[in-house]
């Protein structure tokens, strides 16, 4: 026992009876797992104070050691089950003394601290260290345990600001070591080279490529997965450290190489920064964030030999960030071939592709989901993906014979580092089996015991390399290694042909959007009004911008711009003495064009048109038959009184909508009868002012006898 602890044996006069009645609590504490291991003197002086409390009075029994945190950080009582029931016992009133070496070792903050004090002096336990007892409850015991406190806190951050600074320092040299990622290794001597290993690099080089011509991480993963290429691992710990294993590629590993600047030869150091609001109690490492290269605390190009460029690195960045659905988004499946870069010219938002029965539409939805309000505008994409598709067609057409050569080479070269990529593994599966088989050799044939260990091995090494055999000769015959000349002649007719390119059956809708993203930069379309015409405005990548009109297909004749021309030219025509059907085929002529549905005119809609031009809205009411009832109409004429087109009013007949029957007349069909009165006429004019959607629900009604 050390002379200062011996100098403090006497039973100080603070303790009396009603302490000595309940426990006295030795908390032990340690505030890493290394000081565990490699300052154990420490952690036997403070289990020694069992001996100290029961020279004080309290019998052996009554005496409870808490080492619940050992390894733990005092700087708060988050995340320290020990100090917490400490505080428990004494706020219970079954403590009567806390011992401990000294008052860091209880805390290190002073919200701790002082929280402990005010419920000791509360509840009358006395504190007690290698210097002496207190009792929290008489101001200068009060007084000093404060001062000790604040000095243990001060400490804490002296210490820590002192570590923090040298490593600081040495970060911002270059210097501090850190796990390096995928692809390279730390020698003897500590300089950071390249993986040793040329399968290893070549994978790595592989992952950088195909994210440049896939553009997106998905992309990538599957293009590995689908050839079997594996990611090559260094084990970090253990008896292996240092092996390099080969392991199944993830979305995390490759998403940490394209953000990782190492790869671009810059050491950075201070890329993730903590913030204590997201900080989990007792989790040091957690609530760190990754931050914007200009937060970086130490960035130091040209430090690592590099796998790519800096310039790339910040196009692979800036890739990831547009695949986001903050930004354009990744491409994914489906028939609209603007998804994600099309903005409304009204109000500036980003529209969204809407399907409806494989139709895709461009809606302007921001005012409607974020204020419930009415949308901006909406249109069928078909027309502006067909124009855009031209517009892009047409700026491709001078680069046919580059686009070809590009692609021929593209393939070659994809080829080649497939069959350097499947020559190395050939040539790692038969190092494997040579080793095996000199050590196999290498062995006495008496010992049995290790010579079966070793056969065995050797047989696993001899299966492997023929599954390697197997799989690269099945790729051998999918996919030769190089280009044939039937495939050369095919890609140079397909090139010269864009738009058969383009078109064909084998270009998927995501390869379409891709070659979009590589040249278009964003569109712009502004519905005029609510005719057919749409202004279009594409900027290109690069900043230059092309506008241009096109007519989109609407619900109604009466939605055109050119309406009223029409109507006149119907006329026109009419009076010349041509019938319906040849009015129709001049209008096709002359570059007329309808709503939409048809591209062209046929007789029923000219004889529509010239019924609209002479009423105005609706086709000429027919006379009511005379065996009508009274408040009976014909369809048409009570369209006319509705204000309503009659095929609508049609369609609500076949519904059950409208009391509605049959008479005899002309047509072999027979002619409907509407009934309808003041208040149906009412009703039915409320029933035209609601939204579709809240029509349907409604009981049919049953038809007059």
């Amino acid at each position: 026992m050390s002379a200062r602890l011996a100098d403090t044996l006497a039973v100080p006069s603070k303790i009396g009876p009603r302490h000595l009645d309940r426990l006295a609590v030795v908390y032990v504490r340690q505030s890493t797992p290394q000081q565990l291991l490699h300052h154990q003197e420490s952690t036997r002086l403070q289990y020694s104070l069992r001996e100290r409390a029961v020279a004080l009075g309290w019998p052996s029994e009554r005496v409870l050691v808490i080492d619940d945190d050992q390894g733990r950080s005092g700087a708060s009582a988050e995340g320290r089950p020990g100090f917490q029931r400490l505080v428990a016992e004494v706020g219970l009133d079954h403590v009567g003394l806390i011992l401990g070496v000294e008052m860091s070792r209880l805390a290190r903050s002073c919200r701790d601290w002082h929280q402990l004090l005010e419920v000791c002096a509360l509840f009358g336990t006395l504190i007690s260290d290698l210097d002496g007892v207190y009792d929290p409850s008489h101001f200068n015991d009060r007084l000093l345990l404060g001062l000790k406190g604040t000095m243990s806190e001060a400490e804490l951050h002296v210490l820590k600001q002192r570590m923090l600074a040298g490593r600081d320092a040495k970060a911002a040299r270059g210097e501090l070591g850190m796990l390096l990622p995928v692809g390279y290794v730390r020698r003897p001597s500590g300089e950071v080279v390249q993986d040793p290993d040329e399968q290893a690099r070549g994978v790595v080089e592989m992952v950088f490529d195909q994210f440049e011509r896939r553009g997106t991480l998905n992309g990538v993963l599957c293009y590995l997965v689908e050839h079997g290429v594996r990611m090559p691992m260094r084990v970090r710990s253990g008896p292996d450290k240092g092996e390099l294993r080969w392991v199944r590629p993830n979305r995390m590993t490759l998403q940490d190489m394209l953000h990782n600047p190492a790869y671009a030869g810059a050491y950075v150091w201070g890329r993730r920064h903590t913030d204590p609001r997201s900080r989990k109690p007792g989790r040091p490492a957690t609530g760190r964030k990754v931050t914007a290269p200009d937060d970086w605390s130490v960035c130091l190009r040209d430090r690592l030999p590099a796998y790519i460029s800096w310039e790339r690195f910040e196009a692979n960045r800036a890739q990831l960030a547009a695949n986001s659905q903050a930004s354009r988004g990744s491409v994914r499946k489906g028939a609209s071939l603007l998804s994600g870069m099309i903005r409304c010219g009204r109000c500036g938002h980003r529209m969204v592709a809407l399907y409806n029965g494989g139709y895709a539409r461009y809606s302007c939805v921001q005012e409607a989901t974020t204020y419930a309000g009415p949308s901006c505008q909406s249109l069928a994409a078909r027309s502006v993906d067909a124009a855009v598709e031209a517009l892009l067609l047409g700026a491709l057409e001078p680069a046919a014979l580059e686009v070809s050569l590009a692609v021929a080479a593209d393939l070659d070269g994809e080829r080649a580092r497939l069959e350097r990529l499947w020559q190395q593994r050939l040539e790692r599966a038969q190092y494997e089996v040579d080793r095996s088989r000199r050590q196999y050799n290498a062995v006495e044939p008496e010992n049995r015991l290790v010579a079966r260990t070793l056969e065995r091995q050797l047989e696993e090494c001899l299966a492997s390399q023929v599954r390697v055999q197997e799989d690269y000769r099945r790729f051998g015959a999918e996919r030769p290694a190089t280009l044939s000349t039937q495939e050369r002649d095919a890609i140079r007719g397909l090139a010269a042909d864009l738009p058969a390119l383009w078109r064909a059956p084998s270009t998927t809708v995501e390869q379409r959007k891709t070659v979009v993203r590589q040249l278009v930069e964003a569109v712009r379309v502004t519905v005029e009004g609510e005719s057919e015409r749409v202004a279009l405005a594409v900027t290109w990548v690069g900043g230059h911008r092309t506008e241009t009109t096109l007519a989109r297909p609407v619900g109604k004749l009466s939605q055109l711009s050119y309406y009223a021309d029409l109507l006149a030219r119907v006329g026109a025509l009419r009076d010349d003495g041509l019938t319906n059907a040849q009015v129709a085929e001049r209008l096709n002529a002359e570059g007329w064009r309808p709503a939409k549905r048809r591209a062209t005119f046929n007789e029923s809609m000219v004889s529509s048109l010239r019924a609209r031009g002479r009423e105005g809205s609706v086709a000429t009411p027919r006379a009511v038959p005379a065996t009508a009832r009274p408040d009976e109409w014909t369809l048409t004429a009570l369209a006319t009184e509705l204000g309503m087109p009659s095929i609508t009013l049609h369609s609500w007949v076949q519904r059950g909508w409208v009391r509605a029957r049959k008479v005899a007349s002309d047509r072999a069909c027979g002619r409907w009868v509407l009934w309808a009165d003041e208040r149906e006429r009412a009703r039915l004019r409320a029933l035209r002012s609601q939204s579709p959607r809240t029509r349907w629900p409604r009981a049919p009604l049953a038809p007059s006898s």
